[in-house]
């Protein structure tokens, strides 16, 4: 005798096998642009690892700016901190522990400026800065890594982000971040944050929140690396 569940998996079975069936037929068509008129169209040049990143964070919302060296991106820094003056969000500012931030945010402008503060106060903070130990330009995916600077509560807590990664650090994968991270010992941080834009957060009915479990807003400052290019 036949039970419910075997007839309900025979139907399954037997709906995969039809729908399989059917899709013989589909193909993937190939599409070939005509020039209008004689004109001939360029092929497209491949995207640098830091333009497809700069591209992928952009399309989830996040800002991106490259700089030529670390003066250019104190600048861009500063530039960043005086436009959020303008929309009066900036009061307190977080650094992390790493000695770059200090460097870059000696001419920042506000109220208050410390570096890892304790964690209770950092929800006062309007804005945290911080560096990434890798960059994924397919995703458009920042890399923090506890073990080398005290960044996870500067990055998470305040509404602003402000992340500044060398392009040495730029990785056009997760499996090359990851080896990069690895090192030459192979060992990995006991905690590492992947930040891909803004924190958003949805709900059953797909009502998308930006900034509920992070910060609001995400600038990136990549340092390009000229020796390495």
């Amino acid at each position: 005798m036949t039970n419910v569940s075997d007839q309900a998996r025979t139907a399954i079975v037997e709906s995969i096998r039809a729908h399989l069936a059917a899709s013989k037929g589909i193909f993937q068509a190939e599409h070939h642009v005509v020039p209008f008129r004689g004109e001939t169209i360029p092929e497209s040049e491949p995207h640098s690892p830091i333009e497809m990143f700069r591209g992928r964070l952009e399309s989830v919302g996040g800002h991106c700016i490259v700089a030529d060296d670390e003066s250019a991106a104190g600048n861009a820094l500063a530039a960043i901190v005086a436009g959020l003056h303008e929309r009066k969000i900036v009061k307190r500012i977080a650094l992390s522990d790493a000695p770059l931030v200090s460097v870059l945010a000696q001419n920042l402008a506000a109220e208050e400026i410390t570096i890892c503060p304790a964690p209770a106060d950092l929800f006062n903070y309007d804005v945290g800065i911080t560096t990434a130990q890798a960059a994924i330009a397919e995703t458009g995916t920042l890399v923090l890594e506890a073990e080398s600077e005290k960044h996870r509560l500067v990055s998470l807590l305040p509404p602003v982000h402000i992340a500044i990664v060398n392009s040495r650090d730029m990785c056009l994968t997760i499996g090359e971040a990851l080896a990069l991270l690895r090192g030459e010992k192979g060992k990995m941080s006991r905690a590492i944050t992947f930040v891909t834009g803004p924190s958003r957060t949805a709900d059953i009915e797909l009502t998308l929140t930006v900034g509920v479990h992070g910060p609001k807003e995400l600038f990136v400052i990549v340092i390009e690396n000229h020796e390495n290019s």
